[in-house]
């Protein structure tokens, strides 16, 4: 196109509408980006599901406490959220395929020179910093940025969709990592994550793009066409400036809060703990994984269909839903902790997998409703509090387990948070109820 000279507009504001979009197919090209972009969580998702299985592993083998290997899985996930906005921002300014690309080299590098480690601090730099950072930029801000960009209709769905990748990974991995771990050692389960993780550094490369103008269409469920914006400068500064303006806002540290103790509740607590929980009780460590992997198959379906309510229902009473809910159910984990699978720990699993992350997109989409344009990068750093927590409960369980001889107390505490973050979520306002809008929708002062 040559008359596209007024395309861009001042403040890094989205272009005016060209004169020559592409016709609208049936099959829109946005789909197809978000089942890249699903495959692609999918194939990252290897390294969410070790963590928990090294635990014991390392203990008996270098006779590390648990909660020295809790502190670097602590380092690994608050990576994993710090570095979230980042990444959102550096996609604006680089593009979503080189800065995904770089992100699954790096976790690769992280989880492969872990097999040649011998001392704690080795632990701490590959698993909990290469690792952790790498995930970080694999984080849901990744997904966020996806959405924003190619969708403005089923935006609900999709970031259910895509949150749902994560599980999807877990179920495929798990049951492997744990097998391989049983059976030959927590080292071939290592290889394992850093071969996938550098499987799909060519299918993001060929395949993902960063917009859609990069192939002339107009983003799903909407009539105008957009030119691409240009590069945004500057990424690290404009992270920190949009926090600052953030951080000014009642809604973000709600949002802030309740995502943290959702990290608590998920990541440090379950995905971390659950396994050494189990076998603590006489529960084979296949078993327990296959019990995780169960949660990751509900997951997915409860993340989707939250989704679906999110482009329904009010998301504020569907995060003190999903978190009472969550809450009542920790509380009753230690009855049912046992050395053989009964049907009331089943029900848990489905119950809790149903709950696991549906979350995410009512959170998000408040995020959207709060922060307009910068929802992306907002959204990071509500997750970046998500992994903090995550991170506090990992280290602060594998303390726990060494001090107390079981996890009870990490799981009734646990459950008394989330009914906090209940109280927290019904608390927000929604936009134009009387609190003042938030500024983050409007252009920055440079």
């Amino acid at each position: 196109m040559s008359q596209t000279t007024d395309a861009v507009a001042p403040d890094g504001q989205q272009a005016a509408p060209s004169p020559r979009p592409r016709p609208a197919r049936r099959f829109h090209r946005a789909w197809f980006v978000a089942a890249v972009t699903f495959v692609t969580i999918i194939g990252a998702a290897a390294f969410r599901s070790l963590p928990g299985l090294l635990i014991d592993p390392l203990h008996d083998e270098f006779g590390w406490s648990r909660g020295t290997i809790g502190a670097a899985v602590s380092v690994n996930l608050a990576l994993y959220g710090l570095t979230a906005p980042f990444a959102a921002a550096l996609m604006d300014r680089f593009g979503i395929r080189r800065v995904v690309a770089v992100a699954l080299t790096v976790i690769a590098a992280g989880a492969g020179l872990t097999v040649f480690m011998d001392s704690a601090w080795q632990l701490m730099l590959c698993w909990g910093v290469l690792v952790g950072l790498g995930s970080g930029s694999m984080a849901l801000a990744f997904a966020a940025t996806v959405t924003n960009r190619w969708f403005t209709e089923r935006r609900g769905l999709v970031t259910g969709i895509l949150t749902a990748a994560s599980a999807s990974g877990q179920l495929i991995f798990l049951p492997v990592l744990s097998w391989l771990v049983e059976h030959h050692g927590w080292r071939p389960a290592a290889v394992t994550v850093a071969l996938a993780a550098l499987a799909v550094v060519p299918f993001v490369w060929l395949l993902l793009r960063d917009h859609p103008a990069d192939v002339g269409l107009a983003p799903y469920g909407s009539d105008t066409y957009v030119e691409k914006p240009a590069p945004v400068p500057g990424a690290a500064t404009r992270a920190l400036k949009v926090l600052v303006r953030a951080v000014r806002t009642g809604p973000f540290w709600l949002l802030a809060g309740t995502f943290a103790i959702c990290g608590a509740s998920t990541n440090g607590l379950i995905q971390t703990h659950f396994v050494p929980a189990a076998h603590d009780h006489g529960m084979p460590m296949t078993a327990a994984a296959g019990l995780l992997a169960v949660i990751g198959i509900f997951d997915v379906a409860g993340t989707i269909f939250s989704g679906w309510l999110t482009d329904r229902f009010e998301s504020r009473r569907l995060l003190a839903t999903y978190y009472a809910l969550r809450g009542i159910s920790l509380l009753f984990l230690p009855m049912l902790l046992a050395p053989s699978i009964h049907p009331p720990m089943l029900f848990f699993i489905v119950f809790y997998g149903l709950d696991w992350v549906a979350t995410v997109p009512p959170t998000l989409a408040l995020c959207r409703e709060h922060y307009g344009e910068d929802s992306a990068i907002v959204f990071g750093w509500v997750l970046a509090s998500h992994q903090v927590g995550a991170a506090v409960v990992a280290f602060l369980g594998g303390l726990a387990r060494d001090a107390f001889g079981s996890y009870d107390m990490v799981w009734y505490g646990s459950g008394a948070l989330c009914a906090v973050a209940a109280l927290m979520a019904l608390v927000i306002r929604r936009p134009g109820s009387g609190a003042r809008p938030a500024p983050l929708a409007e252009p920055a002062a440079v």
